[in-house]
């Protein structure tokens, strides 16, 4: 997946090798001349190399050694980061030459790729993920309770909806800005049921929430998003919705995570604003007519306890278990409201449906050319599942597959005696017809 659009010239991708996850930041690259466009590009690579656990330094093997490599690399040494040179493009190279020069760089670990034909990638992300450990299997809900992760562009308040949920009294103080280890996990229970609280917003202490210096982190962001049950995205009343936002909300439905929407700071706004800037919410988010919307004020606690059965719902939706009987129904009663296209003038038949997984809920349809189900159709389908089964908050994901229906009962094999049983059983009743 490209995550790009969060920041305008760094790219996020999620990533997986064996059994282990990673996420990838694609900068714009570094010059000699960091001037106009160029120096804020470098700005965006100096703040991906922050977030970093290691940075690949690669260098072009057709240009040779470049001044503004060698300057790449003193900067990169001071930062004492891991760092791992790449001489890249030594296809139709000798190899060993090509990269002679760049030893000069003092760099103890270089690697020769071809990018472009995937030579020498493979080897790469293997020595590059070695020192870390395999993804570990996730705790079961009964251990941590719903994991709700709170993300949000920097100073919308992500801190004092925090110390709000967890209560004033909790003093929360973690890991340094710029640092790029995984946000903290917070476990906490109200009215005698279980959370985990995935906070990403950064060093603060009871009664002084400093969020004008707090560092916003994509790299936590998307790692809160993924290992959460449920996302609360917190917005700025009084900034309306942005781009970056809408970025943002878009990553937590792609990885298929439950959402909830929080419109913060909406005191100290007289009616007719809150008129205004409700009516141009509503209006950018109408594409996601399936999510609950709320308007709070963190700083006073109005609207925050409305968080929670929104929560449990969209938890709830994420995780539901429906018999295949239900939904095939459900199927068959949409399908008989409104039939699916033509295709070369066979009609589309879609004969049963069944669950094939749970956060988000798939739905898997079986029938016949179901590769050529358009888009409106699906969507049909989906608000269709979404509306019977009463689902608030989460995406739902539908597979369609071409073949038989497993689920028709299974005729066992017969033995030979049987099947000769069977023949006289006809060969007498033709007989008798006669």
């Amino acid at each position: 997946a490209n995550f790009a659009g969060l920041t305008r010239d760094r790219q996020y991708g999620d990533g997986r090798f064996e059994n282990k996850s990673f996420i990838v930041i694609d900068t714009g690259g570094l010059g000699e001349n960091d001037e106009g466009v160029d120096a804020y590009m470098a700005e965006q690579a100096k703040s991906a190399i922050a977030e970093a656990d290691i940075v690949l330094f690669v260098v072009d093997a057709r240009a040779g050694l470049l001044g503004s490599d060698e300057m790449i690399a003193d900067h990169l040494r001071r930062l004492n980061k891991h760092t791992y040179l790449v001489v890249n493009k030594v296809d139709g190279l000798h190899e060993d030459a090509a990269t002679a020069e760049f030893h000069r760089l003092g760099f103890s670990r270089v690697y020769q790729t071809a990018a472009s034909h995937g030579r020498g990638v493979f080897q790469l992300i293997s020595d590059l993920l070695a020192p870390f450990p395999e993804d570990s299997l996730a705790l079961s809900v009964e251990e941590t309770g719903i994991k709700v992760a709170i993300v949000g562009r920097p100073n919308v308040g992500k801190s004092t909806l925090v110390n709000r949920l967890l209560g004033e009294e909790r003093v929360i103080v973690y890991d340094m800005p710029g640092t790029t280890r995984d946000s903290i996990y917070i476990p906490y229970e109200r009215q005698g049921k279980k959370y985990t609280l995935i906070d990403t917003a950064g060093v603060r202490k009871r009664g002084k929430v400093h969020e004008t210096v707090e560092k916003f982190s994509v790299v936590k962001t998307l790692q809160a998003i993924k290992d959460a049950h449920v996302v609360v995205i917190v917005f700025d009343a009084r900034e309306g919705i942005v781009e970056q936002d809408l970025h943002m909300l878009g990553f937590a439905l792609e990885s298929g995570r439950a959402v909830v929407l929080a419109i913060n700071k909406w005191d100290n706004m007289s009616e007719y604003d809150r008129g205004l800037v409700k009516g141009a919410i509503e209006r950018r988010l109408d594409f996601v007519p399936f999510v609950k919307i709320h308007l709070i004020s963190a700083l006073h606690g109005t609207g925050v306890g409305d968080l929670y059965p929104s929560i449990h719902r969209a938890y709830d939706s994420a995780m539901i278990k429906v018999p295949t009987n239900r939904l095939t129904q459900i199927l068959q009663d949409a399908v008989e409201q409104h039939q699916p296209p033509l295709v070369h003038g066979r009609r589309i038949k879609l004969r049963y449906a069944h669950m094939g997984g749970q956060n988000p809920p798939i739905i898997v349809i079986h029938g016949n050319q179901t590769e050529s189900v358009s888009k409106d159709y699906k969507r049909y389908l989906e608000n269709v599942f979404r509306k019977v089964l009463k689902l608030q908050g989460t995406p739902v994901q539908l597979e369609f597959k071409t073949g038989d229906n497993p689920y028709k009962e299974d005729k066992a094999m017969l033995k030979p005696a049987q099947v000769e049983k069977r023949k006289h059983a006809a060969l007498q009743k033709k007989r008798d017809i006669r």
